[in-house]
């Protein structure tokens, strides 16, 4: 990893004018979470990293950021339609060499600007390169810098796995950026990259997290809440994996045939006995639904015969990494891994970019899918016109979504559907669900499962455990409910408190929907068919005269 950057991609610009530059191209990464990861710190190293640490601030155009967030740099060999940064267009370019980046790093840290390091890049020359070339940056930053803080990075798809894995061991968090939902997509805006390069490096990826985890005595899935224990129907359950794996399991049998098929979902997906913490669920389809899930299927097909071994040591499970990453004895990607999506850009539904990401988080075990609301940046006829509004409210409600998958026990198939693929931006998911399914409303607090309790609008996990762990002391009332967190402005249309509702209120749609949002649904209705004209029918109407 001692490769120099070429004299053709060293401009005349200042640090500060390349931080200028390359801060700003990476504000498109979307990166706006806690670490994941815990590390105290060192005698004679810089920083530590913390779970729930790390710094958070917000860029000029709102996005939430949280650590020295920048590319090392913005030259780029590919043409995505989408990005800022594609080959064609005329924008101020800048590198960052290894070394400019840690001293970058490290005085921040020193003036206590940063916590950690988010480091992405455009593709320079080709991407082995310019993965090597951020190996070298966080190798030195580990090693002659001795930082211990944290670092997000942001691998090349069409790097070598030799990279690839000593990323792995010098970052926290590794991502492999998805960018369209379907192979369709991608096609159409980013001719030069393809689903089998991003799901084959996410594949090997989970793999090496798990092996080192089973190394060291733990579950092979990354942790979850504790609150899912007691979800059925949530999608890390051990039905809903061993379903999901059944469902990948078929689609080998059809690709490569029965008899060339070898068993590696117990391995892959953990055992019965490391997912008790789980609990247990009923899963869903998997195949068919979307052009991602079939991309997954043909995926685990190609990978057949990959066997996580429960009996690796810690010192054999080091020998998948390189020899130099080896001896700095780190763990591989202790705060899992990630991936973005791009929303707005193509015209897949809510619903198809909700089952991939179920399909993401069941197939890879992903700690995150983040969504990027695409800003119009570029003018090309496939894309949005320069100066549409970024689809804003649909992120927020894709992030709402997804909450819903990891922490309520929803899947993606109750929340939408074919017929309903897209979420009502008036209300959130959560509510849009319960005024379609009012069968199941009031409920009664005194008596209602963790999990029922979930489920109702205003009631989140803090405050559903909350419920549970006081009503074995004493009636609950209202006053007490607001107490533990419950929203109320929401919650007192779906539930009855000793057999009572808070206030005499009709369980029905349009009075729910009036009262949530303040608008009629006949105004609704009006907007909706705002371009429509309508004039008075006449007898030739009917057939008559």
């Amino acid at each position: 990893m001692s490769t120099e950057i070429t004299n053709n991609y060293i401009e005349e610009y200042t640090t500060q004018e390349k931080l200028q530059i390359l801060a700003d191209a990476a504000k498109y990464d979307v990166a706006c979470t806690s670490s994941g990861s815990d590390r105290r710190g060192k005698k004679g190293e810089l920083g530590n990293a913390a779970a729930c640490g790390i710094c958070h601030s917000f860029a000029s155009d709102g996005r939430c950021i949280s650590l020295l967030k920048i590319l090392m740099t913005n030259h780029c060999v590919y043409d995505c339609k989408y990005c800022i940064n594609r080959a064609s267009n005329d924008v101020k370019r800048a590198t960052f060499t290894p070394q400019e980046i840690c001293e970058l790093t490290v005085e921040f840290y020193k003036r206590n600007y940063i916590e950690g390091l988010f480091l992405s890049s455009g593709v320079l020359k080709n991407p082995t390169y310019t993965m090597e070339k951020m190996c070298e940056t966080l190798l030195l930053l580990r090693t002659k810098y001795h930082f211990n803080g944290y670092i997000h990075v942001k691998t090349i798809p069409g790097a070598s796995d030799e990279l690839l894995a000593a990323a792995g061991y010098l970052a926290d968090r590794i991502s492999v950026n998805m960018e369209l939902p379907t192979e369709e997509g991608l096609r159409t805006l980013a001719p030069n990259k393809t689903m089998q390069t991003i799901l084959d490096p996410m594949g090997k990826v989970r793999n090496t997290i798990a092996s080192h985890r089973m190394a060291i005595g733990k579950s092979a899935h990354m942790e979850r809440s504790k609150g899912n224990q007691f979800l059925k129907q949530s999608i890390f359950g051990t039905e809903s994996k061993k379903q999901f794996a059944d469902g990948l399991m078929k689609e080998k049998e059809a690709v490569l045939g029965t008899e060339n098929v070898v068993r590696d979902d117990a391995g892959a997906y953990g055992s019965i006995d490391q997912g008790k913490n789980h609990g247990t669920g009923s899963g869903g389809s998997v195949t068919g639904e979307t052009d991602v899930q079939n991309t997954i299927a043909n995926l685990a097909a190609k990978m057949n015969g990959t066997v996580l071994d429960s009996a690796l040591t810690w010192d054999n499970a080091y020998q998948l990494a390189p020899l130099d990453m080896s001896k700095l004895k780190r763990r591989f990607a202790p705060a899992g891994q990630s991936t973005q999506m791009i929303i707005g850009a193509t015209g897949e539904s809510d619903y198809t970019l909700l089952q991939t990401t179920q399909q993401l988080y069941q197939g890879f075990d992903l700690k995150r899918v983040f969504y990027s609301a695409y800003i119009p940046l570029n003018e090309d006829k496939v894309l949005p016109q320069i100066g549409t509004p970024p689809p804003l409210l649909r992120e927020h409600r894709l992030y709402q979504a997804d909450w819903l998958l990891r922490f309520y026990g929803f899947q993606a198939g109750e929340l939408l559907s074919e017929e309903k693929p897209n979420f009502n931006e008036l209300v959130d998911p959560k509510c849009d669900w319960a005024l379609r399914h009012l069968d199941q409303f009031p409920v009664e607090v005194q008596t209602a499962s963790y999990a029922m309790l979930l489920r109702v609008p205003g009631i989140g996990p803090k405050s559903a455990g909350r419920i549970t762990y006081a009503r074995r002391y004493g009636r609950l009332d209202f006053a007490s409910l607001k107490k533990m967190g419950v929203v109320l402005k929401r919650a007192q249309y779906f539930i009855t408190c000793g057999g009572r509702q808070m206030y005499h209120t009709p369980i029905e749609e349009g009075y729910i929907t009036r009262q949530l949002t303040g608008i009629d649904q006949k105004d609704i209705w009006k907007t909706e068919h705002a371009n429509e004209s309508f004039t008075q029918m006449s007898l030739a109407d009917f057939g008559i005269g």
